[in-house]
């Protein structure tokens, strides 16, 4: 019997011993902060790691998260300067700096944390007017950062961001930016679109001067071309009618023509005188008269050379223009 309470005792007696070392020993994560109570008095903070507490004197209260926290909050309703109504949508990054005052200085810092926001927030943006909210975000970012991490320093909290998700005015208000900006977007297009035609304008304009510029100077150029190009051709033509004219010269004067061949040489040159409808008035020069007359003595001349024994049957010489000599009828 005696072994028997002894064996129990001996069990027991491990047993404690086991759930006192379980107790005594306490194992802390990283990023995490245990509060220890001894007779319900902070006692100590526990670090990321190994731990002994003294059992049933110490208690360990729920472990604390060092990392930074995000909140979001559900849509606030915030009445601005100008008596509208909008809802606004928060996200709020924190960091717990101080497991002692986060756990002693407030009950709940989440809570605590929201309703913080929402006062913050409506003081903020009651002082602005509905455009300027919506176009303000950084600005209401950074008074409610400042606003919010001097009021936490204290619980040993440090907001670290705050961020506006969404600002939602009334439909009605909406619906009347929509047609604002709607107008906005047509004005600015019929803007461009005349500063379009504009310029499209100006450039045609340009062109068509330009063009008319060149093309005017190319008309010039060609008449110059042109001017050259005739004058050229007068010249070389004009000297052309020299040479030919001085070779003609010169072979009749290399062949000494005599009067007679040159009065040939005029009645050769009639029929083509003669030639044409308009030719009603012909001018002929005085030295063809003397031609003529010598021409006319040759063939008297030769005539009479021909026919000296038929003298007799002959017609009487005529005389000649100037008395010099006479023109001898030919026989028809």
């Amino acid at each position: 019997m005696s072994t028997v309470i002894a064996i129990v005792l001996l069990v027991l007696i491990v047993g404690l011993a086991v759930f006192t070392v379980y107790r005594s020993v306490q194992i802390v994560p990283q990023a995490r902060a245990g509060i220890v109570e001894r007779f319900g008095r902070y006692h100590r903070t526990l670090q990321a790691g190994l731990n002994v507490v003294m059992p049933f004197i110490d208690r360990l209260r729920p472990l604390i998260d060092l990392r930074e926290q995000v909140v979001s909050f559900p849509p606030q309703p915030v009445i601005t300067k100008d008596n509208l109504v909008v809802g606004i949508d928060t996200v709020i990054y924190f960091q717990v700096t101080d497991a002692k005052a986060a756990t002693y200085e407030i009950a709940n810092y989440v809570a605590a944390v929201e309703q913080l926001t929402v006062t913050t927030l409506r003081n903020v943006v009651g002082g602005m007017d509905l455009d300027t909210t919506l176009t303000s975000r950084d600005k209401i970012n950074g008074e409610l950062r400042k606003e919010l991490d001097e009021a936490t320093g204290k619980w040993g909290l440090r907001v670290s961001r705050v961020e506006l998700k969404a600002i939602e005015p009334p439909s009605s208000i909406q619906d009347s930016m929509e047609k604002q900006m709607r107008a906005d977007r047509d004005k600015r297009a019929a803007i461009l679109s005349a500063e379009g035609s504009k310029q499209a304008a100006i450039l045609t304009a340009e062109g068509e001067k330009q063009a008319a510029v060149l093309r005017a100077r190319g008309e010039a150029e060609a008449a110059v071309v042109r001017a050259e190009a005739d004058a050229t051709a007068q010249a070389t033509r004009a000297r052309g009618q020299a040479q030919a004219i001085s070779t003609v010269f010169r072979a009749i004067h290399e062949g000494n023509p005599d009067q007679r061949l040159l009065a040939y040489q005029y009645l050769q040159m009639l029929p083509e005188i003669a030639q044409g409808d308009a030719n009603k008035l012909w001018i002929v020069p005085s030295e063809l008269g003397k031609a003529l007359e010598g021409l006319g003595g040759f063939f008297g001349n030769a005539a009479v050379d021909r026919k000296p024994e038929r003298a007799d049957d002959s017609e009487p010489p005529l005389p000649g223009p100037d008395g010099a000599g006479s023109i001898t009828r030919l026989p028809r």
